[in-house]
């Protein structure tokens, strides 16, 4: 009777050995075809324009991977990077981005440059702040106007690119903004664009959701193009350390890092927009 248990027992564990060296040799079967799923954490911006939706669908038919995008401020998406609840990243806020490498939070490649654009600040056509007539292209300048009329400005405010840039303008300006006049948002690019619009009010958008949305609303841009440089609005894209976790697809991560700085993806950026607004939303410039 004892050998007969002991028999039974000693099938069971082959079979269940078997079964976990079969699962993993799928898995590796997997990994090395080029399929799984990829966690991309990303700026508002990327979605709300429309470009994630026009250039994804070509990266998963090329490479087998799934991409599950999370759309958030660039600052968010760095804590997720950081907390190893991303496997990739694509952001627009520079310096932070620089602080996040130097932390040890992405793997040996750093970060790469992707494309850039800019931002505007739009605002009601009566423009009560007189941003056209008196700042023109100087962002500084027109902060200052719309501080100094306490018109309504709803900020992002939350700590993604778009708000770190908008809170750098106010600390050239010298100035801090608060009051009733200033509306903190806590929400993405698009959404803050059509509160600005619901409040007659003025806000700093990156350029190509402006394009992408703006048209829905009765805002229009105010200032743009400032020469020192100030709106100017690059993006990168980052793998996050492997060493964060052992659930970190670095594979995947590597292999969209590299698809988008391609050739062929950069053109595909380049591309974007320019039948439907007359312009690209993006300019790619990957090293």
């Amino acid at each position: 009777m004892k050998k007969r248990i002991f028999a039974v027992i000693l099938a069971l564990t082959m079979a269940l050995s078997m079964t976990v060296l079969l699962s993993g040799c799928g898995s590796e079967e997997e990994s090395a075809d080029g399929s799984g799923t990829i966690i991309l954490a990303t700026t508002t911006s990327t979605k709300d324009s429309g470009l994630l939706d026009a250039i994804l669908p070509v990266f998963e038919e090329e490479s087998g991977y799934t991409v599950d995008v999370v759309s958030v401020g660039s600052g968010e998406a760095m804590t997720m990077g950081e907390n190893g609840e991303a496997d990739v990243l694509l952001v627009h806020s520079p310096a932070a981005e620089e602080e996040y490498v130097a932390g040890g939070h992405a793997d040996e490649d750093g970060r790469m440059d992707v494309m850039y654009n800019d931002f505007v600040i739009v605002g009601p056509e009566a423009d009560p702040a007189g941003v056209s007539a008196n700042a023109g292209d100087d962002a500084i300048a027109a902060f200052g106007d719309i501080m100094e009329n306490q018109a309504t400005f709803v900020s992002r405010a939350d700590e993604s690119g778009t708000h770190t840039k908008e809170l750098s303008i106010w600390e050239e300006a010298g100035l801090t903004p608060s009051g009733e006049w200033y509306v903190e948002a806590a929400a993405g690019m698009a959404d803050v664009i059509t509160m600005a619009d619901e409040m007659s009010g003025y806000t700093l958008a990156d350029r190509a959701t402006w394009l992408n949305v703006g048209g829905d609303t009765s805002l229009t841009i105010l200032c743009e193009k400032d020469p020192s440089g100030v709106l100017y609005n690059q993006y990168g894209v980052i793998c996050v350390n492997p060493d964060k976790n052992e659930n970190i697809n670095h594979e995947g991560a590597k292999a969209f890092q590299e698809w988008i700085v391609s050739d062929e993806t950069q053109s595909l950026i380049g591309e974007y927009g320019v039948e439907e607004y007359g312009e690209a939303l993006f300019v790619p410039n990957a090293q």
